[in-house]
């Protein structure tokens, strides 16, 4: 590879690996998500320029956070006025500190357990994930400071305007400045219900990769290896969170299926008809001993309940092969764990192929009566297909056509007009 490729690959890296853990460093010091951002920005740029002339530095990720430090520095200089010089010379002072505990290898293993990066790096997925921000904000600014990806990126994923997006980034920055949102990892009393909530963010931002919710896409791959990464990172940082293992188990298993969901066509191949040949046993691999370790702790949470339920498809040579019983008694226990219609129409698929279509549309039809997932479209293509196989072909067609109208991507919206076409010609 000429060394201006090589330069430009070890950049294209080190900014997944690096710009989260730069930005932490900075906003904790500067107290300034922007500056902070645009410091770390500026660097990479710069690297970009010099290093396919100069070379890549020894310590790339050192180099980086020290380059972004100096522009940080340069930007408050030209901000500050004479009466702040003394502010400024405080800072620059508490930089250098912060700087010289930085680990000597930062792209390899990592900083130790009590390296002020790793806190760094935690207090700003509390930061980004905190409560008091709405949940699109949280979405939106863990992408951003965390992952790296830029405003474009993400509101092309998320399908909204450049503009908004941009706004949502600027009101959460501005609420964790105005109500004074602290950048720190809560204590032990705040910290599971804290947890919770980002893995909740983390977990969302997969669910829409994996299955977007609108678009002519079924998935965006981008969101869900993103959100595997940062479950990663978190997972290095508390290695001791059961729940925070079982929610990376949970990614790597529905991940091992990715390339076996569409078709070269781009439609929607179901669970059952997918070639699980080609299912990444590497990744299976990684959950299941993922998920071991989580298990050993001994606490065990919603995530490693739903990773388990995973792992019998993932382990199963067919769909007639798998432990539906199984399946269903888990999603029992997971109900029972955080009541859910959600949940229990899950339970219903896999009572139905653990017995027989007409139990699980008996527990349909209740979650239906409900009426808490009128909006649902899952509701009704679930409903629709038990309606199928048991014959009850009218019904079938209306309660795809019910899924349709609620459903807004494509490829799905393409699978449920062949079903509705398939049950049609049954009528004829």
């Amino acid at each position: 590879m000429p060394p201006k490729d090589a330069a430009h690959a070890v950049v294209d890296r080190l900014f997944r690996e690096e710009q989260g853990r730069a930005v932490a460093t900075l906003i904790r010091v500067l107290g300034d998500f922007d500056l902070a951002e645009e410091a770390v920005q500026e660097a990479f740029v710069t690297a970009l320029e010099t290093w396919p002339v100069r070379g890549v530095p020894d310590n790339p990720g050192a180099w980086i956070t020290t380059t972004a430090r100096n522009r940080a520095i340069d930007r408050l200089r030209r901000r500050k006025t004479l009466a702040e010089k003394e502010e400024l010379l405080r800072r620059e002072a508490a930089i250098e500190e912060e700087l010289a505990a930085l680990d000597p290898d930062p792209i390899g293993d990592g900083p130790g357990p009590m390296s002020p990066i790793v806190d760094d790096r935690l207090r700003l997925i509390f930061t980004c994930c905190h409560p008091a921000l709405a949940m699109d904000a949280r979405v939106a600014l863990t992408l951003r400071t965390l992952g790296g990806l830029s405003t474009p990126e993400i509101a092309r994923a998320f399908l909204v305007p450049e503009a908004t997006l941009a706004q949502r980034l600027v009101r959460a920055k501005r609420k964790i400045r105005d109500a004074g949102i602290p950048y720190r990892v809560p204590d032990d009393a705040a910290l599971p219900d804290r947890l919770d909530g980002v893995l909740r963010v983390l977990y969302l931002v997969f669910n829409e990769g994996y299955r977007a919710s609108a678009g002519d896409q079924l998935m965006r791959v981008e969101l869900s290896a993103e959100a595997i990464r940062l479950t990663r990172v978190l997972a290095s940082l508390m290695p001791d969170e059961a729940e925070v293992l079982g929610l990376l188990a949970l990614m790597l298993f529905h991940d091992a299926r990715r390339e076996t969901r569409t078709a070269s066509s781009g439609d929607l191949v179901l669970l059952d008809d997918q070639d699980r040949s080609r299912w990444d046993r590497t990744r299976i691999d990684e959950g299941r001993t993922t998920l071991a370790r989580a298990m050993r702790m001994r606490r065990v949470g919603q995530y490693q309940i739903q990773a388990a339920i995973a792992a019998l498809h993932d382990e199963a040579a067919s769909t007639a092969e798998t432990d539906w019983p199984q399946i269903a008694a888990l999603y029992q226990v997971l109900g029972r764990m955080t009541p859910s219609p959600v949940i229990e129409l899950n339970r219903a698929v896999a009572v139905a192929m653990a017995r027989d279509p007409a139990a699980g549309l008996r527990i349909a039809d209740e979650i239906a009566a409900g009426g808490q997932l009128e909006a649902y479209p899952y509701l009704h293509s679930t409903r629709a297909d038990l309606l199928r196989r048991m014959g009850r072909r009218d019904e079938a067609a209306a309660a795809y056509r019910q899924a349709l109208e609620l459903t807004e991507n494509e490829p799905e919206r393409a699978f449920l007009r062949r079903r509705i076409d398939e049950v049609a010609r049954l009528l004829d």
